[in-house]
């Protein structure tokens, strides 16, 4: 198997790199990864003669520090981004993905990124509706939205590979497993034949009574649902619903003829969270369903078919990893690993621990091994959490059992490993760890939050008025919105 960057069909021109990079997909809620529901199918059959890495992660989470890490190959003291809502650019010197490959000669397009720090160093962006994205029926076409732009953009990239010998950088965003979820016809259905309005059915109940998003929720769900199931089931069908949309793109790929040339990436920012942990259908929350996300590339044509690697990694380490398939030095010194030796059948370093970060509607970091989950607050959240978690990965993988009052020595253990991490790495890079320097102004507010109760009564989204006119069909069904 070879990787050589000339190893195409006429041996002269570089590879193109096609991008999915799909926001808020959680690599357990794939069938490409054996979940149960068929949400994947068609990523999957593309990818069964591909790579497919079985443990990639996204250490800190949400959107901003996620894209921001995959695209540069570094961690969040290299980057010294940690919040969603980040002010300013990159650090100084971090080059970006799109900003290399555009000095080595790519033409660099951008399909709903544009604003974003993570999503920075292109020559042209390209926005869609990925929202609402309502075409008429209150339902959510976000993947259609975005091939009506996105395929003549590859038409028109791929002309230009043709007749100049210029490669191409199309990185896509996709946004339909991100709240809202919203499939059009005929997916509304397809994961779900129960009543989504059962009366006796109170598990959203502990939702409609969360003051910071409940008018949010109460904007796009349904007026009287009351089956938790149901929300989960949309959040299926629209990564279904992405999944049929993204074969049209991987259809034009073909018959563009440029298949052979072209590799194509998978992965996501974070994960999202459903009903567990009372994070509620987001993607806050270190706990494992935000940290997952799928990681899988094919290049057709290379002898690496089939392959699928247990091995741990991270974001940081998609675009060293990709550089190396490109045959592109940047002479940059990632914090990211080169996996290719991985997929050759060879062995490289292992990172199995990992420091973990959130700073969207909280503000924690903590510790994760193969067995241990550590997540220290560093300062009261909405949630009202405690203030230090301890989850045995191995004994409850669900983390649904918070053990650090019982083992008071594993928590030392981690909180010192961490601690040591963290002080390497403000040596290295010369800063002080962007989830301190960050701390004023992460939540918007300009400070820390002193007490949860200030937190649960200070953040919210949602628009009251529209959820107000919600409130009244479900005090018929017996929730007390308060």
């Amino acid at each position: 198997m070879s990787y050589d960057n000339n190893n195409n069909k006429d041996n002269k021109k570089k590879l193109n790199v096609l991008f999915f990079g799909i926001d808020s997909l959680r690599r357990d809620h794939m069938s490409l990864y054996g979940y149960k529901r068929q949400t994947t199918p068609n990523i999957a059959k593309y990818l069964s003669d591909g790579v497919v890495f079985e443990n990639c992660f996204s250490p800190s989470v949400p959107t901003t520090p996620g894209y921001s890490s995959m695209m540069t190959g570094l961690d969040i003291f290299s980057t010294d981004v940690v919040a969603l809502r980040h002010e300013g650019d990159l650090a100084p010197g971090v080059k970006t993905l799109a900003e290399i490959l555009g000095g080595q000669g790519y033409n660099t397009t951008c399909v709903g990124f544009q604003g974003n720090v993570g999503g920075r160093g292109y020559q042209k962006y390209i926005d869609f509706d990925g929202w609402f994205a309502d075409r008429g029926d209150g339902r959510a076409h976000k993947a259609e939205n975005l091939n009506d732009v996105a395929i003549p953009e590859l038409d028109r990239l791929a002309k230009i590979y043709k007749d100049e010998d210029k490669p191409f950088f199309l990185f896509l965003r996709h946004m339909d497993p991100h709240a809202l979820y919203l499939p059009p016809q005929p997916f509304v259905k397809m994961f779900y034949q129960g009543n989504e309005f059962d009366p006796n059915n109170k598990s959203l109940n502990e939702l409609y009574q969360f003051k910071p998003f409940r008018d949010f929720f109460l904007s796009w769900f349904p007026a009287g649902c009351t089956d938790s199931e149901y929300i989960i089931a949309q959040y299926d069908a629209a990564v279904a619903y992405m999944d049929l949309c993204i074969q049209s793109i991987l259809e034009k790929l073909s018959a563009l003829g440029i298949e052979e040339e072209t590799l194509v990436v998978f992965t996501s920012d974070h994960g999202e969270t459903h009903y567990d942990h009372d994070c509620l259908f987001d993607h806050h929350g270190t706990y494992e369903p935000t940290l997952v996300v799928p990681f899988a590339f094919k290049l057709k044509g290379c002898g690496c078919g089939g392959t699928r690697i247990a091995d741990y990694c991270q974001l940081k380490d998609v675009t060293p990893t990709l550089l190396d398939i490109l045959g592109i030095d940047a002479g940059i010194k990632f914090d990211g690993r080169d996996l290719v030796d991985i997929v050759k059948g060879k062995t490289i370093k292992q990172e199995p621990e990992m420091y973990i970060t959130e700073a969207t509607w909280m503000r924690k970091h903590g510790w994760r091994t193969p067995e241990w989950k550590l997540i220290i607050a560093l300062e009261p959240d909405f949630h009202f959490k405690p203030a230090v978690e301890l989850y045995n990965l191995i004994n409850d993988p669900l983390e649904n059992n918070n053990i650090a009052d019982k083992e008071p020595e594993v928590v030392k253990f981690l909180t010192d490993r961490m601690n040591a991490f963290i002080a390497k790495r403000e040596k290295e890079t010369g800063r002080t760890n962007p989830m301190v320097t960050n701390a004023a102004k992460w939540n918007g507010f300009g400070k820390a939050f002193e007490s949860s109760e200030e937190a649960y009564n200070s953040l919210h989204i949602g628009d009251p008025a529209e959820a107000q006119k919600l409130q009244a069909k479900l005090a018929e069904l017996g929730v007390e919105i308060k």
